[in-house]
């Protein structure tokens, strides 16, 4: 009986899996158009930014109108638990997409990072109280970078993630002086309602458009699959980082200058519609132009400074150029010494790529994903801590926006009052400052690290939970450090 009965499970779990892999390959909904690609990939990332990209200038205004008197203190608590949120969460929703899909999780953190956008004309508040909760969702980047490795082989990863950070740099470049336009043109409610429909045709074409990436030969075994603590632990990577006394210098390095960079680009845009007097077209113009060069700095520069200067030195290189721009970003007072530090910031672009790249020839083939993922865990962190930190700095010395008029002239220049001369301090931008001084502190660290050396991370407890849970594409190749220049939490 008990033989019997045996059978008759068997018989009926082959039967459900047999209707899973039936569901899956035929599917009773529709699997999209075409077979996975990274184009798919490409315009799922480009709507949302792009919709992102248009409110750029509306969003300035709205958040100096809802904190008149605490702006840059409450824009950086808004971006930093946005960012501390989506550290917490990219974990466990990359490994749950693992088990269910990447479709699923592309139309779940899509439709969440996009929820606040018609909220800005209905209420300011809910709109950056949304803002702030929708960091635990804000995480596309890392199901975008799984769907892509799902589908391409390992040679050819680190140019498909190129042309999604390609894409997502082409969006920002574009948006911002669309809506700057827009907004000047026909108001800003116009500009809302463009961007929540650019959202909603994203939602749309991943429904309709975007094919599920994970092999069909995972699906099946994965469904019902447990889910460890391990891999949804946002500090898992983090606390590898002492094993090994080089990976410390390098997770350190990473640390003291990413920290200002995620702060910088949480509120700097704010700092010159605000504090530097750039209308929005300025503001729009700015973004586009270090957009491009950054782009420049990325591919052509860094490829030359590689091979003729080394990888330690290129790295040392770009932290200079970090230290250069955020100490004239700290002194300047002027909108041309705006200009001329963001051409600097361009070429400090080169310190992260150069970092990722020391590591994949450093490091051993079975100790890639263990170091990249210590560093992107770190850059993950910094994205919740550096808006904070310039928020608070810049709430100590009392950098407030009480006195400057919101009006702009027909001519299109901001009405300033020459507020930037009635401030008491000699140094405009006091975080700005202090983030040189913390980048100065990388470059110091940076002088230790060997160009030549193998590093040693012990991976053993990492392998075992990556092969358990895992898959052949998963998305923790060491291409996958090459992030874009702005961050998911940073728009």
């Amino acid at each position: 009986m008990t033989q019997a009965g045996k059978k008759k499970k068997r018989a009926v779990n082959r039967s459900i899996m047999l209707a899973k892999k039936i569901i899956i390959k035929d599917g009773g909904t529709p699997q999209g158009i075409g077979s996975p690609s990274v184009y798919h990939a490409v315009i799922v990332i480009f709507l949302e930014f792009f919709a992102w990209g248009l409110l750029t200038a509306p969003t300035l205004g709205v958040l100096h109108e809802t904190f008149p008197k605490h702006t840059f203190l409450m824009n950086g608590l808004i971006q930093g638990v946005k960012g501390l949120l989506s550290f917490l969460s990219a974990p466990l929703i990359g490994a749950l997409s693992d088990v269910w899909g990447r479709k699923s999780f592309l139309l779940l953190t899509v439709f969440f990072t996009c929820a606040p956008i018609p909220l800005m004309k209905i209420s300011p508040w809910w709109y950056f109280a949304v803002i702030s909760v929708s960091g635990v969702f804000a995480v596309t980047f890392s199901v975008v970078f799984a769907y892509v490795a799902d589908i391409t082989q390992e040679h050819e990863r680190s140019m498909a993630y190129g042309l999604v950070s390609a894409t997502f740099a082409a969006s920002l470049v574009t948006s911002p002086a669309i809506g700057a336009y827009l907004g000047r043109a026909y108001g800003d409610s116009l500009v809302v309602v463009l961007a929540t429909a650019i959202a909603l045709l994203d939602i749309c074409f991943i429904l309709v458009a975007v094919p599920e990436s994970l092999p069909e030969k995972m699906r099946p075994a994965s469904w019902g699959a447990p889910i460890s603590w391990e891999q949804a632990d946002p500090f898992a990577s983090l606390k590898k980082v002492g094993q090994d006394s080089i990976v410390l210098l390098i997770c350190i390095t990473v640390f003291l200058s990413y920290l200002p960079e995620a702060g910088q680009y949480s509120s700097f845009f704010l700092y010159l519609r605000q504090i530097m007097g750039f209308s929005s077209e300025s503001v729009a113009a700015f973004i586009a132009v270090l957009g491009i060069l950054s782009i420049i700095a990325q591919t052509i520069v860094l490829s030359l400074l590689m091979r003729s200067i080394g990888n330690k030195n290129t790295i040392l290189l770009g932290l200079g150029f970090q230290i250069l721009q955020l100490a004239w970003y700290g002194f300047g007072s002027e909108p041309w010494m705006m200009w001329a530090a963001g051409a600097v910031a361009a070429m400090s672009s080169i310190t992260f790529p150069a970092v990722s790249a020391l590591v994949s020839r450093t490091a051993d083939a079975d100790q890639q994903g263990v170091v990249q993922g210590m560093i992107t865990g770190i850059r993950g962190l910094c994205n919740g801590l550096g808006p904070a930190l310039y928020g608070f700095i810049f709430y100590i010395f009392h950098v407030e926006l009480n006195e400057l008029p919101m009006s702009e002239s027909s001519s299109g220049g901001s009405v300033v009052a020459q507020y930037h001369l009635q401030q008491n301090s000699i140094i405009p931008g006091p975080p700005f400052l202090f983030g040189a001084c913390s980048v100065l502190l990388a470059l110091l660290v940076a002088l230790f690290i060997p160009e030549h050396t193998n590093l040693t991370v012990r991976a053993s407890n990492w392998k075992k939970h990556c092969g358990s849970h895992g898959h052949p594409h998963s998305p923790q190749a060491p291409g996958e450090a090459k992030e874009p220049l702005l961050q998911d939490t940073n728009v």
